[in-house]
C-alpha cells in the first residue's frame, strides 16, 4: 500500500495540525515536515491499545524504546551502540539543547552547516549559545576546510565549543558519507569540539545512498547522537527522542538530570516503540512512494519550471529548489504563496545560502504534488 495516496485532500483538510490550519483553505500546504500519511497500523494499534485500556500516565522509562531503536538500527543500518549510555529526552530539538547545556557553557559557540533546518538556530540562541555557520560547499556537501577554520575560531581563547550536525541534512537530502564523517571526527577532536549530531532523518534515506551512523565511525565514539521515529513514521505530535553517547561521551551524557526524560509522553514513547518494531513494512512502501515523488518532482519540474534547479534529495521527503534564476529575490516563497496559493518554506530561514530557495515537502499525494507544480508555473507567468 502507497502511504501517500490512502487520504483524499478532504481527509487531510480536516486535520488540526499546523499543516492544515496555518493557511486558508484555498492554499496547497507543502511547507512544514508532515506527511499527508496514514499512520502504521502497528503505531495506530498501539496508541488506540494505550487510550482504550488507560494506559495514559507517565512514561515508565527508556528501555523499551532503547531496544526498539537498537534492534531496527541493527538491522537497518548494521550498527550496535551500548544501550546504558543513551537518555531519553522530550523530543530531538529539546533534547540537542539539553546535550549542549552539558557539554558547553553559556556564550559559547556551536557550529552548523547552512543552508540548514532553520530551528537550530532559534533552539542555539534560547539556550544562549552563539551560532557560528560553516556554510556547505559545492554540491551541498560538507566542506571540511571551512570546518576546520570554524572549529578554530570557536574554541579560541580556551572556550568551549559544539558542532550541530545534522545528518541526513535538511534541507538538502544530503547523506554524508562515512569518510566526511570520519573526517569531521578527526577535526573535533584536533580542536576539541564535541560533536552533536541531529540523526531524526535517518529512517529516510534512498537506495542506493546508505545511512551511516556518526557514532559508528573511527573517531565518532566522541559524539552524541539524537534519534527519534518522528519523522519517519510522521509522529511529531507524540513526542519522544533518544540521545546516544559514544563511549567517550558517555561521562556527558551521564550528567542528564532525570528531569529531563519526564518530558516526553507515555504515548509517544508507545508509538515510537510500534514504529521501531513493527512499522518497517510500512516504512518500506512509505520510501518506495517518496522515491516516486522525487523522480515525479523532477519531471514536473523540467516541464513546467525548467528554470528551477533541483538535485534530488538521496533521503528525507524535503526538496531543496533553486530558484534563482526566476529572478524573484531572495525570498520566492513569498511569490509562490501570493500568485500560486502554494505555501512553502523560505530559503533565508536557513541561513546562509538559503536566499533565492524554497523547500518543498513532497510527501503527499502525487495529484497534490502535480496540481502544485501547475500552480507555481501559473505564478511567474
Amino acid at each position: 500500500m502507497d502511504p501517500l495516496r490512502s487520504l483524499t485532500l478532504d481527509q487531510l483538510r480536516a486535520r488540526t495540525s499546523l499543516k492544515w490550519r496555518a493557511y486558508a483553505p484555498d492554499v496547497l500546504p507543502l511547507f512544514v515536515a508532515e506527511m499527508d500519511a496514514q499512520l502504521a497500523d502497528p503505531v495506530i494499534d498501539a496508541v488506540t491499545q494505550a487510550v482504550t485500556t488507560g494506559d495514559t500516565g507517565y512514561p515508565a522509562g527508556r528501555e523499551g524504546y532503547v531496544d526498539a531503536l537498537a534492534g531496527f538500527a541493527d538491522q537497518r543500518w548494521g550498527w550496535t551502540f551500548d544501550r546504558s549510555t543513551t537518555a531519553l529526552v522530550p523530543d530531538v530539538m529539546g533534547g540537542i539543547v539539553e546535550v549542549l547545556r552539558l557539554t558547553t557553557d553559556p556564550g559559547d559557540t556551536v557550529i552548523v552547516n547552512p543552508p540548514v533546518y532553520p530551528p537550530f538556530y532559534g533552539f542555539i540562541a534560547h539556550a544562549d549559545r552563539r551560532v557560528e555557520e560553516a556554510p556547505l560547499g559545492p554540491g551541498d556537501r560538507l566542506d571540511l576546510d571551512v570546518i576546520d577554520e570554524a572549529m578554530g575560531r570557536a574554541v579560541a581563547g580556551g572556550r568551549r565549543a559544539a558542532y550541530l550536525l545534522c545528518s541526513p541534512q535538511n534541507p538538502t537530502g544530503v547523506v554524508h558519507t562515512a569518510d566526511e564523517l570520519a573526517a569531521v571526527a578527526r577535526l573535533a577532536a584536533a580542536h576539541g569540539v564535541q560533536v552533536v549530531v541531529d540523526e531524526i532523518h535517518a529512517p529516510l534515506v534512498f537506495s542506493p545512498a546508505r545511512f551511516v551512523p556518526y557514532l559508528s565511525v573511527p573517531g565518532g565514539a566522541a559524539g552524541i547522537a539524537l534519534h527519534s521515529a518522528s519523522k519517519g513514521w510522521n509522529l511529531a505530535g507524540v513526542k519522544a527522542a533518544l540521545a546516544v553517547a559514544g563511549p567517550d561521551a558517555a561521562a556527558d551524557l551521564a550528567r542528564m538530570p532525570e528531569v529531563v526524560w519526564h518530558g516526553a509522553s507515555h504515548l509517544g514513547v508507545t508509538a515510537h516503540i510500534a514504529a521501531f518494531t513493527a512499522g518497517g513494512g510500512w516504512l518500506d512502501d512509505l520510501l518506495t512512494a517518496l522515491a516516486a515523488n522525487v523522480t515525479l518532482l523532477s519531471e514536473l519540474l523540467h516541464r513546467h519550471l525548467p528554470e528551477v534547479r533541483y538535485r534530488p534529495n538521496e533521503a528525507t521527503y524535503l526538496a531543496w529548489l533553486d530558484c534563482r534564476a526566476l529572478h524573484l529575490g531572495d525570498d520566492p516563497a513569498a511569490v509562490f504563496l501570493e500568485r500560486g496559493r502554494v505555501a512553502l518554506v523560505p530559503g533565508p530561514d536557513f541561513g546562509t545560502g538559503g536566499a533565492g530557495h524554497v523547500r518543498l515537502n513532497l510527501a503527499t499525494a502525487p495529484a497534490i504534488l502535480e496540481e502544485a507544480a501547475l500552480r507555481m508555473a501559473e505564478a511567474i507567468r
